[in-house]
């Protein structure tokens, strides 16, 4: 089955390439990811929510959600049994992965980028109340994390919810579209990165003894914390390619055919 690019889609996947030029080439730039340090920690916002959710939805309790100025982050959670602790450890790179297929989801469906920049402000703004605040309080005698990891979370989240709400509603549309697809790209980068690097920790000849999601996994299943990483990298190349194909092109069954998945 052939596909081609959606007529109506050309003008997203060149926003999304342009995204995706921009991020790569601020890797090789030097002291650049100051520039896209909110986004990291957006990013981060994101990977731990997911933690927390579903800790969450399988009748798990969460005790604090922190983020930490290098970018990195922790839940702190107990699971309901073993099913509740797979899902919770698994949740952190694939709901990146997700959220970034979202976005891109919601940018081909013409959803006003406005309004994808103030519904991800109102979530980071939602998390860091929930999580972040309501949830070490309720947990205040048995907190695992310190005050000033909790405070610097608050004002993270705070002046993250603020840029976006901000492009949300100040933005002109071209600032507020790339602002979309570079936040979906970062997304999308970042948690395929940090498969590699949590990959080259678990892996058989690294022998790094540090703590992570995949070593989480370990001791819930007794299977190799390298297998649940290649797993995740697999599941989320799969569910990246899926979005991606959403996202641009159209099954082609002719030469004038250019609906999105049209079956006749």
């Amino acid at each position: 089955m052939r596909y081609k690019v959606a007529g109506d889609a050309r003008p997203q996947v060149m926003l999304l390439l342009a995204a995706t030029v921009v991020t790569v080439a601020l890797w090789f730039i030097p002291y650049a990811s100051y520039l896209v340090y909110p986004i990291r920690l957006f990013v981060t916002f994101i990977h731990e929510s997911s933690h927390a959710v579903v800790a969450f939805l399988t009748g798990g309790s969460v005790q604090s959600l922190t983020i930490a100025a290098d970018g990195s982050g922790v839940v702190y959670s107990v699971p309901s049994g073993a099913f509740g602790a797979v899902f919770t450890s698994s949740a952190g790179y694939l709901g990146s992965t997700i959220f970034g297929v979202i976005l891109l989801f919601a940018m081909r469906r013409q959803m006003r980028s406005q309004k994808i920049l103030f519904f991800s402000g109102a979530l980071i703004a939602l998390v860091t109340i929930v999580f972040g605040i309501i949830s070490p309080i309720f947990h205040i005698f048995s907190l695992n994390v310190g005050f000033s990891s909790i405070g610097f979370t608050i004002a993270a989240g705070a002046v993250i919810s603020a840029i976006l709400f901000g492009l949300a509603l100040y933005g002109s549309d071209k600032v507020a579209n790339f602002a979309v697809a570079f936040i979906a790209v970062q997304c999308l980068l970042n948690a395929i990165s940090d498969l590699k690097t949590v990959l080259l920790i678990n892996s058989p000849l690294g022998g790094a003894e540090v703590q992570n999601d995949a070593s989480n996994m370990a001791n819930a299943t007794g299977i190799p914390a390298f297998v649940w990483v290649v797993i995740w990298i697999a599941i989320s190349a799969v569910v990246i390619f899926l979005g991606v194909r959403m996202y641009a092109s159209v099954r082609s069954v002719s030469s004038g055919d250019d609906s999105l998945f049209n079956d006749q």
